[in-house]
């Protein structure tokens, strides 16, 4: 209301006891001084002149017509800024729309009175209750009906209530003071009310009848309330309430215990939508790759080739994403999903997964160890500790697969709808492919979703991300990635062997094992533990590296998979792994000879032995007792007959040199008939050789050569080096064999062992 009017205006308004002309009003004006009074008269600005007068100036009874125009309750009243802020409110809406309605009367009360400076307070009171009553004054609607009147006294309590800051004692919901106070809610000290929420919990489908025929098993038609009026905790009988009232006494306990029959009844939802979560839990993630957070979940719409998982990604600092869409849930859509996202985004810090069985098998946690990845697994059931990447799965669900063709609902209810928009003899007989229209491939929506992904929701504005998109969160951050080579990388993502376990083998003399198939190494020796990949499009070959995977041993082939001659193949094994021997045992060997020709083993021992330093501790004499038997005594007279009681003869020297020729020639004829049986044995064998090698070759085709043996090459060699040295005639043939030989690592091998151990080695 403006506080300040022309002659005209107070004129216009035709306010009771003034004059309803501008001229009246002027010379009411001019005979009652009002320009004498500087504070409530003044010059009017603008064209014209005059004068303009504060509308405190005018009559009591003008004053309250026009407070009464201007003035309407129910215009929203500002709190009093003495009102604690923060304080703690829980108002039925009833309750709030109480105390709106009063706050509203104080407000205009307040604007009331302050227009009616000359009246007392409780004059204020009295007028505005009158017009209040007599709806004098414009009210809303809304707040007649809930304050049809009002009195002096309620009015003044408002007030203070108001000034006080205590706002919410405004607020009345006469059906809480009636709360608690039921027939149900009271029965049998509270018992019936907790078994109407059990039986809620264990059914939430169970209707009115049949609580109250659980009820009335449980507790009689007969229930016991406290009786008002009497002495406390005396009791009455009443009748079980009846169906409807139970039926809205479940009505009102459902609504005030929704958050327990939700945690009860569908533990999944109240996890969802009602257990207390923080904000902001990751904002110490302060650049890309710190983590990332990866999940499945089917998709929600079916492909030509069948039903497939999204494997999803998510970094934690930019909210970007990576799909992968995968046929069937295992460990080799992780490593794929890895290899996608390491080629796009680096190398992450951690990655947050659930405990599923494709994200802790051996072979994830393989991969994640040989790249450097730190592996965050989730409590069991606990997908609230991965929220970023759930939320984003519900997003590709609802933005993406709904869009899809093949599109079957994110639930049973919604999957039923689909179905039903067809009738069902419109459905007899189709397939499920044809009932929810089905056209792309699992590949076909693996490319929309990299299409979606990178075009709309990196594109997106979030609201977590202070309303930057993923890729401009990521441009923010500067961030220069850790990259992998593609070819270490593809290695690391090749199977081990088997498929399964650890892929730990330990070679043999035939290779190394995987399945039915032998891998033979020419480098790796029988006896090593190895750790095995295989390359899928590659079953002839497997690489070999340390079991930690630390070391990159060597390659192993399969030659009947490899398409290799087997027998070239082997022979080239051998003389590889020859090789290998000979460098190994070559420095060995010298150290052998030298052991050989120094002081023996138990000589080295007694040595070391005497060298080491000696205790104090000297062992002093004991008293000792002979032991006697007669057999002992016996035996000490025999000693004595063979030791020092027998006569000694003195040989002459004559008799001392027969004596070392019978010794001689004794040793002589020893060692003939030891050279003698020794030279049988070895014709014995050369002539059995002979005989094997005649049937052998006998038996063979004519166009068959009996095959050689690296022994039997090596006799070779030695009986043409022989003939050379013996300057005897040696065909060309022989000899340009006899020269490549030599070269070769069985060569030397073979001679090595010869020059060990003589010429026995030949027989």
């Amino acid at each position: 209301m403006s506080t300040w009017m022309t002659a005209a205006e107070i004129a216009e308004a035709k306010l009771p006891g003034m004059p309803t002309t501008k001229r009246g009003v002027a010379v009411k004006a001019q005979a009652e001084g009002w320009d004498q009074n500087p504070a409530l008269a003044r010059a009017r600005k603008g064209r014209g002149g005059g004068f303009e007068y504060d509308v405190r100036i005018l009559p009591t009874l003008a004053r309250m017509a026009l407070l009464q125009r201007e003035i309407t309750v129910g215009v929203p009243a500002v709190t009093d800024p003495a009102a604690p802020e923060g304080a703690p409110v829980n108002l039925s809406d009833r309750a709030a729309r109480e105390r709106d309605a009063r706050l509203a009367i104080v407000d205009q009360f307040e604007r009331f009175a302050s227009g009616l400076p000359r009246l007392r307070h409780m004059a204020h009171l009295q007028l505005f209750q009158d017009k209040y009553n007599l709806r004098s004054l414009r009210v809303e609607n809304w707040v007649l009906e809930l304050v049809p009147t009002i009195s002096k006294r309620s009015l003044d309590r408002w007030r203070r209530e108001v000034k006080e800051g205590t706002i919410n004692n405004l607020a009345v919901d006469r059906s809480l003071a009636r709360k608690g106070t039921g027939v149900l809610d009271q029965a049998n000290d509270g018992k019936v009310r907790t078994a109407i929420l059990a039986l809620l919990a264990q059914n939430a489908h169970y209707s009115a009848g049949h609580i109250r025929t659980q009820l009335e098993s449980m507790f009689g038609a007969t229930v016991w309330v406290p009786y008002t009026g009497a002495q406390p905790g005396m009791t009455k009988g009443v009748p079980l309430p009846p169906v409807r009232t139970i039926q809205n006494f479940v009505k009102a306990l459902k609504a005030d215990n929704q958050v327990v029959l939700t945690k009860l009844t569908d533990p999944d939802r109240y996890r969802s939508t009602m257990l207390p979560s923080g904000v902001g839990s990751l904002r110490h993630i302060s650049q890309p790759n710190q983590l990332w957070q990866i999940d499945a979940s089917p998709i929600d719409a079916l492909c030509t080739d069948g039903r497939h998982s999204i494997y999803a990604c998510i970094d934690i600092f930019s909210r970007r994403a990576i799909v992968l869409v995968s046929k069937t849930p295992r460990a080799a859509a992780v490593a794929l999903l890895l290899r996608k996202a390491i080629m796009a985004w680096g190398v992450p810090v951690t990655i947050k997964t659930d405990n599923g069985s494709d994200f802790v098998a051996r072979d994830t946690q393989r991969l994640l160890l040989s790249l450097g990845i730190e592996q965050d697994v989730s409590d069991a059931y606990s997908p609230q500790q991965k929220g970023h990447i759930e939320r984003f799965i519900r997003t590709f669900q609802h933005d993406f697969a709904t869009l899809l063709p093949g599109f079957v609902g994110h639930s049973v209810t919604d999957r039923k709808a689909i179905e039903n928009r067809k009738s069902f003899s419109a459905r007899l007989g189709q397939t499920e492919a044809e009932t929810f229209d089905v056209k792309f491939s699992g590949a076909q929506v693996q490319g929309y979703a990299d299409k979606w992904v990178a075009t709309m929701y990196d594109q997106r504005e979030h609201y977590g991300l202070q309303g930057l998109s993923p890729v401009e969160k990521w441009n923010t951050a500067n961030y220069q990635p850790r990259m992998v080579d593609v070819r270490a990388l593809d290695l690391l993502l090749m199977p081990i062997a088997g498929g399964s376990g650890d892929g730990i083998r330990t070679t043999t003399k035939f290779g190394i094992r995987v399945g039915n198939r032998h891998y033979a190494t020419p480098h790796i020796l029988p006896g090593t533990m190895v750790l095995v990949r295989q390359d899928p499009e590659d079953l002839g070959h497997v690489f070999a590296f340390e079991p930690d995977g630390g070391r990159y041993l060597g390659e192993g082939t399969c030659p009947e998979v490899a398409g290799v001659n087997p027998a070239a193949f082997m022979k080239a094994v051998r003389a590889v792994q020859g090789e290998t021997l000979a460098e190994i045992a070559k420095p060995l060997k010298r150290m052998m000879r030298e052991l050989a020709k120094g002081p023996t083993p138990i000589e080295r021992a007694l040595q070391i032995s005497a060298q080491q330093d000696q205790t104090n501790v000297v062992s002093l004499p004991q008293a000792v007792e002979a032991q006697t038997t007669r057999q002992i005594d016996a035996a000490i007279a025999a000693m004595d007959t063979l030791s020092g009681n027998r006569p000694t003869i003195a040989l002459d020297d004559a008799t001392q040199a027969e004596h070392r020729r019978l010794i001689a020639a004794y040793e002589a004829e020893e060692a003939a008939q030891e050279a003698e049986a020794f030279e049988a044995v070895q014709a014995q064998q050369a002539a059995f050789e002979a005989d094997r090698a005649a049937e052998l070759a006998a038996s063979l085709p004519a166009n068959v050569e009996a095959i050689e043996t690296e022994k039997s090459r090596y006799l070779r060699a030695v009986r043409i080096d022989r003939a050379i040295h013996a300057g005897e005639d040696v065909s060309p043939f022989d000899a340009m064999w006899f020269g490549q030989y030599q070269t070769t690592a069985e060569y030397r091998g073979q001679k090595a062992v010869h020059d060990d151990f003589g010429d026995i080695y030949l027989s």
